[in-house]
């Protein structure tokens, strides 16, 4: 995407960087709406935006406009909340409280998986087809995932019960008053702002200014990050189901608050490979968990709201992450966003936590009474 914004609107590193933050815009907007509809309209849904996310490609390689191009992938991200929204509720309502960590966690090892091979397969397709053969062949993905999912049999077994409930607002209100919900949410915004504000957008940067690697050290590092965080999604679903969500999520969150405060400290290649690997082993091994701890907690006939509430924390930190990243990263140092993604893994930490802790007291409370 970069390079085809380079070489098609001569694009600087602001208008590269609104990519994201439109997608995730679009992403945002639709999360809810889809979970209200998802109990009546799944398959349509999932159809629907894979099918919208093919146009937007195709359109995308027509306009020779950075203002519409913007437009387009906005909402190319409302096609994704309706694949990806309707997507994580088919995977979660079969699964018993006891494989809800692992359901989840097979889900975003399939996303991760195919982000490593769509990257290869884009740069290899950009240089040997040319600037728009990339945007091709996603939309002739999503055309094959549209087939999928016609003849796929999941459907036929997703049944939601509709809530009697007076309207939406309710809906949502129920979700929200659920103990432990918001603070999942809220670790689902601070998980995506480091990940995307820090990781993704200034890590490379990092690398450069203060490690002094080139370019091939820096892909290497790079993708012994996403690598981690592939190899660990499994392992912290299931340690999540064998042990409990809040037992492995807070000391997930204080080892990733860690592994962010000692990269900052380190510039020698050996060293950061080690640290690159651990850091996204790290944000694999929690990943999944808020979204199986929300999914055992609220009611089933709630769950596809629950699951667009989510989506929509999760993109917001998408949205605000590399926006306020790299506000600090100019104010002070490419460093000072690392040390504040750890300060917001322990403040999470602590909220869940205390979040622990009430949970604890009012079954005690409800126990004696």
């Amino acid at each position: 995407m970069p390079l085809y914004l380079q070489n098609t609107f001569v694009a600087n590193y602001r208008m590269v960087t609104l990519i994201p933050v439109v997608f995730g815009a679009g992403k945002w907007i639709a999360n809810v709406p889809t979970g209200y509809l998802l109990s009546r309209f799944a398959r349509p849904l999932m159809i629907g935006g894979l099918a919208l996310i093919a146009c937007i490609d195709v359109a995308s390689v027509t306009t020779s406009r950075y203002g519409v191009f913007l437009g387009f992938r906005a909402l190319g991200g409302v096609g994704w909340a309706m694949f990806a929204t309707v997507a994580t509720t088919v995977v979660l309502l079969p699964s018993t409280a006891r494989r809800r960590g692992r359901a989840i966690s097979l889900l975003l090892m399939a996303e991760t998986s195919g982000l490593l091979v769509g990257s290869a397969a884009g740069g290899w397709l950009y240089q040997g087809f040319g600037v728009s053969s990339p945007f091709l062949f996603e939309a002739a993905c999503m055309l094959v995932a549209v087939v999928a999912v016609t003849c796929s049999e999941s459907f036929s077994a997703f049944v939601v019960a509709t809530p009697r409930r007076s309207g939406h607002r309710d809906l949502l209100r129920a979700v929200l008053r659920t103990p432990g919900v918001p603070v999942m949410g809220v670790t689902s915004a601070v998980l995506i702002a480091i990940q995307t504000g820090v990781l993704v957008f200034l890590f490379p940067l990092y690398l450069v200014k203060r490690a002094g690697v080139g370019p091939e050290t820096v892909g290497v590092l790079v993708s012994l990050t996403v690598l981690g965080r592939l190899m660990a999604l499994w392992l912290g679903g299931t340690a999540s189901d064998r042990w409990g969500r809040m037992r492995v999520l807070i000391p997930g969150l204080l080892i990733y608050a860690v592994l962010l405060v000692s990269i900052a400290r380190f510039t020698h290649a050996l060293v950061l490979g080690v640290l690159s690997f651990a850091i996204g082993a790290a944000a694999g091994f929690v990943a999944a968990i808020p979204t199986a701890f929300t999914s055992d907690r609220v009611d089933p006939a709630l769950q596809g709201v629950a699951v667009g509430w989510l989506r929509t924390m999760s993109d917001g930190g998408q949205i605000v992450g590399p926006l306020l990243m790299g506000a600090v990263a100019d104010a002070i140092d490419v460093s000072a966003p690392f040390l504040l993604g750890a300060a917001l893994l322990a403040a999470t930490a602590w909220q869940c936590h205390r979040q622990t802790n009430s949970t604890a007291t009012a079954v005690a409370s409800r126990r004696h009474t």
